[in-house]
């Protein structure tokens, strides 16, 4: 283990705690003075966790790319298109891209956000751990409409597999269209499959949880399951 990136132990209550205060106090004269408390407390502990995933991606053959550098997201918010100028977000997430194997040896692969793959999110009273392929660029998601049509057996596998059921629950859209769109068949079997505008799913994490050194595993043991909606996920092109 590099002495970068220390063993993950888990987070903090004390972690929890400062996001809560920074959502009642989302202002750069509270963050500024604290801003060593929010990296020791949480962008440090997030890193030793995608180091933490990386090594059980490996060892456990799951084709998810875990960074410290590029998969945690920043915790400032873009606010130049929002009238919400609160410039710190009230959470913290990282993503793990599916890796194919086009993708170069230490490269994430994938379509950054929106492309597909699990997903990690730090929120008090909202921990979270998911993935799929959210809110895709058109192409993909035309794919994934071709791939219900022409192949619904193949897609019930894959979204109904047992185990991944068992640990995530139903697979769902993001957002959904009010009518099946033009060029698909309205009474299809899937047709509310036809009507998603991406493919998502998630589980609820305790705080016990989050803050338990055996997060990693975790995480990790969620992802394995999922790996038949990954992996049919990746065929979409």
């Amino acid at each position: 283990m590099s002495s970068a990136h220390p063993t993950f132990t888990g987070f903090s209550r004390d972690a929890i705690q400062f996001l809560a205060d920074l959502a009642a106090n989302n202002e750069r004269a509270w963050f500024q003075p604290r801003k060593a408390d929010y990296e020791r407390l949480l962008k440090e502990p997030m890193e030793r966790l995608c180091v933490a995933l990386a090594e059980r991606f490996t060892a456990r053959d799951i084709p998810l790319g875990a960074d410290p550098k590029r998969s945690p997201f920043r915790i400032y918010r873009d606010t130049r298109f929002s009238r919400d100028k609160s410039p710190y977000k009230t959470h913290l997430g990282a993503t793990f891209p599916w890796i194919d194997d086009a993708a170069r040896v230490g490269e994430q692969a994938g379509d950054g956000p929106h492309g597909n793959g699990g997903y990690f999110s730090f929120q008090p009273g909202e921990m979270y751990t998911g993935g799929g392929m959210w809110m895709p660029p058109k192409p993909r998601l035309d794919a994934f409409r071709r791939a219900i049509v022409e192949d619904p057996d193949g897609v019930r596998a894959a979204l109904e597999d047992p185990t991944f059921v068992g640990w995530f629950g139903a697979a769902h859209g993001h957002e959904s269209l009010k009518r099946v769109p033009p060029g698909y068949p309205p009474d299809h079997p899937l047709a509310e499959l036809l009507r998603w505008k991406d493919v998502v799913f998630g589980r609820r994490l305790s705080d016990d949880e989050v803050c338990s050194a055996d997060l990693p595993d975790l995480l990790a043991e969620g992802y394995a399951a999922a790996l038949p909606v990954f992996r049919f996920l990746a065929t979409l092109r």
